[in-house]
């Protein structure tokens, strides 16, 4: 089923340039450790001041896991934590340091990076999904990425440094429809439109997908593009595991067979339950690296 709903999430990243500037120099020497502890304790005035966060996170726990309060309570603090661990590992690749990657699956990225057609690659708000395209190297074909236009200009001016050494052009969503020729046109050449899959954004058309054992909307635009191009998607997680090494989950987007024959419209709405459940899946795993700071599932 489709939904229009309007957008819940700002989607920039806190901080003045001034202080995400300073940030990016200092990671560049200081030790991560150190760095973390102090951020342990701001977690807990941003968990205080920062209400709709932490009610989004504490109903997720209650709710989509069926934890105790007092064990959700505990977990919204992990959360937070291992969010503000992604965003500083982000500003810290910024600065030069690098992570270890675990790769799963990826021989499929780079079979499909050997042949001819296009094709897309899909992830979600958990996880590091940017460290993908920061560090997942190759030099076949030119990776497209939709990224929100309105964030802040340090970030935007890191991507553009750190990504134009990896055969990897950003497309810009302003609102105007610019950037859906643009994914047209990259898979029409052969080459890979990267985005995420689990928010929507204006007032886009959304599939009604089961996830995490409750109905949420998922965005048609991505899963409609792959199956109107009639292009295989990926969809691609990027966990943090420890310190410095994070584990990256590839999987390819398999739906079923009698579906092949029916309409681009049917076979997005299968694509789209596809990559819920691999969301599921991932997430379970790795509850608390679920980054949507808002009502997800529309439950208030």
């Amino acid at each position: 089923m489709e939904q229009t709903t309007p957008t819940q999430w700002k989607g920039t990243t806190d901080g003045t340039p001034w202080m995400q500037r300073t940030l990016v120099r200092s990671l560049a020497w200081m030790p991560l450790p150190f760095v973390y502890c102090g951020m342990g304790v701001v977690i807990l005035f941003y968990m205080l001041f920062n209400r709709q966060g932490y009610l989004s996170q504490y109903h997720f726990f209650r709710r989509r896991l069926g934890r105790s309060p007092l064990r959700s309570f505990v977990d919204v603090y992990g959360n937070h934590f291992r969010f503000g661990q992604v965003i500083l590992d982000r500003f810290a690749f910024y600065g030069g340091k690098r992570f270890h990657l675990i790769t799963e699956g990826n021989e499929r990225f780079m079979q499909l990076c050997e042949e001819e057609g296009g094709f897309m690659q899909v992830g979600s708000h958990v996880g590091n999904f940017e460290l993908a395209g920061y560090m997942l190297k190759q030099d076949r074909k030119t990776i497209n990425a939709l990224v929100f236009g309105g964030e802040t200009g340090t970030v935007m001016e890191n991507r553009v440094r750190v990504f134009g050494y990896q055969n990897l052009r950003l497309i810009l969503t302003d609102g105007s429809m610019d950037h859906v020729f643009e994914m047209n046109r990259a898979l029409a050449e052969g080459e890979i439109v990267s985005m995420h899959g689990d928010r929507v954004f204006g007032s886009q058309k959304n599939f009604r997908c089961q996830l995490l054992g409750a109905e949420a909307l998922l965005p048609m635009g991505p899963f409609i593009l792959a199956a109107t191009r009639e292009v295989p998607m990926l969809c691609t997680f990027v966990m943090k595991e420890s310190l410095k090494t994070y584990h990256v989950y590839v999987q390819e987007l398999k739906i079923d067979a009698s579906l092949q024959d029916k309409g681009p419209r049917v076979r997005a709405a299968a694509l789209a339950q596809a990559f819920a459940d691999r969301l599921t899946d991932i997430v379970h795993r790795y509850p608390h690296q679920w980054f949507n700071y808002y009502d997800y599932w529309n439950e208030q």
